[in-house]
């Protein structure tokens, strides 16, 4: 097996074809007023967009689905509604084959494939998929990631819940493979409990016994930190030597924490505002080249949201690698549904999922 990582080629529109040449130049409108865009506005998809203006088309190098194209600067920019400014100038036009001097790009990594067969077996992705190529292809993916690249790691509690996936997971962020975590109050919570009390909502993390009282260990968690005055001062004042965010506040990886409704305590470092938080997850994604979520479902699906298909890197258009892994088949394919159409799902249970990671980039 070849083990040289490549990325793929983009293959930009030929510009030179009579459809972009006889297109007309996009048509703009000012927005009316802060946080509201204009009528027939063009709203943004996953894929790679140009925009004709004065003769020239120009790419939106940073995008998000959803949103909307602004003029800034000679510029494409890419703002959700709310972010919008009153007289800001707005791509309009819903026609994205030329017709309105838009053009959405859906094929610029496609490689050549071969015909399929008109009935086949097993096409989709499910609990009954192969998934060794995929291991194989993570292994060297975030090999080149970690020098080259960019990884955003969207975690849910279950990861912190077993003993060797909760350690596996310390590795990957002590050995480089995670850039930048994005989770809730409760993977920080249940984290920090194992390091603190050595329990997840009460139960040993290695045993699963559960310990006496041990329904207060998470939220006594919760108040020695908030105690302590955040994360960092609680993990030098208990002396804490273990876990994802140890390992993430020694070696200076940003870890973006949002909050929901049903949050105990929470913890100081949450986003209690959501669009606050939003705005700190779009500041970790706008440098994603490889996102990999797991076993969080409205996580996901924000951050899938807000993640395109493709990444500018030095003037040059890269793809944007986007993982879902959850053992719920439901749970992936919501993500799909909602748009992300370049998701690769796993379905599989996550503390295997990512000891078998570790493991495998290790034999690299």
């Amino acid at each position: 097996m070849d083990s040289t990582f490549r990325l793929p080629e983009y293959l930009p529109p030929d510009f030179g074809d009579p459809i972009f040449q006889q297109a007309p130049d996009a048509v703009l409108q000012p927005a009316p007023r802060d946080g509201v865009a204009p009528e027939h506005y063009h709203a943004t998809t996953i894929f790679p967009e140009y925009f004709k203006v004065g003769g020239r088309w120009l790419l939106a190098e940073e995008s998000r689905m959803d949103s909307v194209a602004v003029l800034r600067e000679d510029r494409i920019a890419v703002a959700e509604f709310r972010n919008l400014k009153a007289g800001e100038l707005v791509f309009t036009g819903r026609r994205e084959n030329c017709e309105d001097g838009i053009y959405v790009h859906t094929s610029g990594f496609s490689a050549a494939q071969q015909q399929a067969e008109t009935f086949a077996f097993r096409t989709g992705r499910s609990r009954e998929t192969a998934y060794s190529r995929d291991y194989d292809f993570l292994y060297q993916l975030l090999e080149h990631e970690r020098k080259h690249g960019h990884i955003v790691w969207v975690l849910g509690p279950a990861c912190a819940f077993d003993y060797d996936s909760r350690l596996a997971f310390q590795r990957l962020v002590e050995h480089g493979y995670v850039h930048a975590l994005l989770a809730g109050n409760a993977l920080a919570t249940h984290d920090l409990e194992a390091a603190y009390l050595g329990t997840a909502l009460g139960q040993d993390i290695y045993t699963q016994q559960g310990q006496p009282a041990g329904h207060y260990n998470h939220i006594d968690t919760i108040n020695q930190v908030r105690l302590c005055g955040s994360i960092p001062a609680f993990l030098q004042q208990e002396r804490i030597d273990n876990g994802i965010l140890y390992a993430c506040n020694q070696l200076g990886v940003p870890f973006v924490l949002t909050g929901s409704i049903r949050d105990d305590g929470p913890l100081p470092e949450v986003y209690a505002d959501v669009y606050a938080g939003q705005n700190a997850m779009r500041e970790q994604v706008s440098r994603a080249t490889t996102v990999i979520c797991m076993a969080t479902a409205l996580h996901t699906i924000a951050t899938g949201n807000m993640t395109p298909s493709y990444r500018v890197v030095n003037g040059v258009v890269r793809p944007t690698y986007f993982y879902s892994v959850d053992i719920s088949e439901f749970a992936v394919n919501k993500l799909r549904d909602r748009g992300s159409l370049s998701v690769t799902t796993i379905v599989a249970n996550v503390q295997d999922f990512v000891v078998n990671l570790w493991r495998g980039v290790q034999n690299k």
